[in-house]
């Protein structure tokens, strides 16, 4: 069960970063991150309204850890979706997003299966083969820096709403997506760009934003039911989704290397949910 739930978020991702990648291409970046984590906050609170729980005031403090993390990831994925392409932004930040709570899964001391390890063994390098452009030896691609830092903002985002337990509710995950709006708006302001929504074409925000809270939610019913390792990289596959949405509707081509990755992705999905 686990294993679909993680499946369900990682689509819900790919999803949201596409309808969020086309607005930020086609207006500006930072008044889609704005809204989506609007969109983002709406959805948490009505599903908290609907299962409040009993929430202690750790899992208040991951949820708001986890909005930070969430904050970072949402604002320089956008901003390396206006900039460069989805198919790369995407996959680098799925690396750091799968990295950071498998390694702290681990500290924690889950001990996943020896097919569960083959699997994450060959997660990693298919992530990263998505992650390459064709002409590889023109150094890093557009958007790879941005994807970077989202991939360490979101894997901060899993590790630690991975911590709230299935008794808790849905309030921490609604306090994270209100801290994730402030960190957006504070990273606007603090790197100079115009944050204010003008334009009817930065609304698609808020439907990313929402699908990303059902990501969220996935995943935390993932890790609730399972592993967080395991959680943690069935859902950071997620870019396979956005690269083949972008294939379809913007006509991205997909190299053979991309193929490779997208092969050794589903690999590794076999093995975990083997596993």
């Amino acid at each position: 069960m686990g294993v679909l739930l993680a499946l369900a978020a990682a689509c819900a991702y790919g999803l949201s970063d596409f309808v969020g990648g086309v607005a930020s291409r086609r207006t500006s970046s930072w008044p889609v991150a704005i809204l989506a984590a609007l969109g983002a906050l709406v959805g948490a609170v009505a599903l908290a309204i609907v299962a409040p729980g009993h929430p202690t005031t750790a899992e208040f403090g991951w949820g708001a850890l986890s909005g930070i993390g969430g904050g970072l990831g949402g604002g320089f994925l956008y901003r390396g979706f206006a900039a460069g392409r989805m198919g790369v932004v995407a996959p680098v930040s799925a690396v750091g997003s799968a990295v950071v709570p498998v390694a702290a899964g681990v500290a924690l001391g889950e001990r996943p299966t020896l097919l569960i390890w083959l699997g994450i063994a060959l997660a990693l390098p298919g992530i990263w083969l998505v992650a390459r452009e064709k002409q590889a030896g023109e150094g890093l691609a557009d958007g790879f820096i941005d994807g970077a830092l989202a991939g360490l903002g979101f894997g901060l985002l899993f590790a630690a709403i991975g911590q709230v337990s299935q008794g808790a509710g849905y309030w921490p995950l609604a306090a994270g997506q209100g801290v994730a709006l402030v960190a957006v708006i504070a990273m606007a302001i603090g790197l100079g760009a115009g944050w204010r929504p003008t334009a009817r074409s930065q609304a698609w925000g808020l439907l990313s934003g929402a699908l990303a809270t059902l990501a969220v939610l996935g995943f935390l019913a993932a890790t609730q039911t399972g592993l967080l390792t395991v959680a943690a990289v069935i859902t950071s596959l997620y870019p396979a989704a956005t690269i083949l949405l972008a294939t379809m509707v913007l006509k991205e081509p997909i190299h053979r290397a991309q193929a490779i990755g997208m092969a050794l992705c589903a690999a590794s999905v076999a093995l975990v949910a083997a596993g």
